[in-house]
């Protein structure tokens, strides 16, 4: 999908330029012009950027073939940057980047994604219900998106707490291989939202603090606050890390407990019936030889000093471990 608007400098805002209305509203100084490609095909993109924004080959090969971090180079007359939004999945906890790549020049913004990302999409429908936000230039609007992109990282963090407090109730009800599986499928939601994290923060730090021509000095305070926001979220993402962290101590911890009662329970039945054992093993050997009358003298007293020394060994031996300490 391709879409464009324009507010040109008499604070008309016009809606879906051709190639033509595009290449006009670039020599608008005054006004600010913003074009949108989502899922598009690069022969369809190649000619726009490079003929009428005439952006460097490099420049759009980056944008329409590769994959990159958040970052933001400086091509003199325009900055190319590279932010990242999220989608985030609770039932698979599935952490999905979309990449969104952004050319701003001095009266103009070209954005590149080949999903819809939400941040665009609010974005454009608060221009279009007030086309104020574009009266600030086209650095503001920068500002504007970047902002939003960073508003929808909090849901993220806020579902991956959920789930923590999920899987630790889960840890301590009935913990099973399929808690593990979920720490470390957590685990990985949570590196892949901290690789996107720093490198973002380093791309709006630079737009805060860095000199470039395109971006306003009294615009950079708005960068600046969406710096602050980064900085929180990956202060967040760090204590969910250790959460995690935690939460795999505490399973092992858990896992370890369960097994050292159940060999407890093993060992006190086969401490309780080891003896029975040596006294049936012993008793069952032929020491005795069947010659009567002896015997019949022998037999009885016998049986009877091993049945209660059968009866009496398991309470010995229980008693024994309790004042031992051991139950």
């Amino acid at each position: 999908m391709f879409r464009s608007l324009h507010l040109s400098q008499d604070g008309h805002l016009h809606m879906d330029l051709n190639s033509m209305d595009i290449a006009f509203a670039l020599q608008d100084l005054q006004g600010v012009l913003w074009v949108d490609f989502e899922s598009t095909t690069p022969e369809t993109d190649e000619p726009i950027l490079q003929k009428t924004f005439g952006f460097h080959p490099l420049a759009i090969d980056d944008a329409l073939k590769q994959t990159h971090v958040p970052r933001v180079d400086d091509w003199g007359q325009y900055l190319y940057i590279v932010s990242q939004a999220i989608t985030f999945d609770p039932l698979n906890i599935g952490l999905e980047t979309l990449e969104l790549d952004i050319f701003i020049g001095k009266n103009y913004i070209v954005t590149h994604h080949d999903q819809p990302i939400e941040a665009i999409t609010r974005t454009w429908t608060a221009i279009q219900r007030d086309e104020r936000h574009l009266r600030h230039g086209s650095d503001h609007l920068l500002y504007r998106i970047l902002a939003e992109v960073v508003a929808g990282y909090m849901p993220v963090v806020e579902n991956l707490d959920t789930q923590i407090d999920k899987l630790e109730e889960q840890i301590f009800n009935q913990s099973n291989s399929d808690t593990l599986q979920g720490i470390f499928v957590l685990k990985r939601a949570v590196l892949n939202l901290r690789r996107i994290i720093d490198p973002q923060r380093e791309v709006l730090n630079r737009l805060a603090r860095d000199d470039y021509a395109n971006i306003d000095a009294n615009e950079r305070v708005y960068f600046r606050d969406v710096y602050d926001h980064l900085v929180r979220l990956h202060d967040l993402t760090e204590t969910i890390r250790d959460l995690v962290s935690g939460s795999m101590d505490t399973h092992l911890s858990m896992t370890n407990n369960r097994m050292n009662e159940i060999m407890k329970t093993l060992t006190i039945i086969t401490t309780l019936f080891m003896p029975l054992s040596f006294l049936v093993g012993f008793f069952g050997m032929n020491f005795f030889v069947p010659l009567k009358p002896l015997w019949v003298w022998v037999t009885k007293p016998v049986f009877i000093i091993t049945l209660l020394i059968t009866l009496m060994t398991p309470f010995t031996m229980y008693f024994w471990m309790r004042k031992r300490g051991w139950m």
